[in-house]
């Protein structure tokens, strides 16, 4: 399924080591720590253990309590 096939909406993803699974279809993700809508075709980061995904690295970094609230929204 590619980035025109997807139906609009939120998706449903199971976070995996290296990649993603989606258990609904959607076209996009939220940040866990923004908020932010990530087209799935971007996402790059999200957390296993906590099955969120990030805008960013920074948001990523919030997230593990090593970067000020303020770097996120940055990303």
């Amino acid at each position: 399924m590619n980035k025109h096939e997807r139906p609009g909406g939120e998706a449903d993803v199971e976070y995996l080591d290296s990649t993603i699974r989606v258990v609904k279809p959607g076209s996009y993700v939220r940040c866990g720590v923004t908020g932010e809508a990530i087209p799935l075709d971007q996402l790059r980061y999200w957390s296993v253990e906590r099955q969120e995904p990030y805008s960013s690295p920074q948001a990523a970094l919030v997230r593990l309590g090593r970067a000020p609230a303020a770097a996120a929204d940055q990303g």
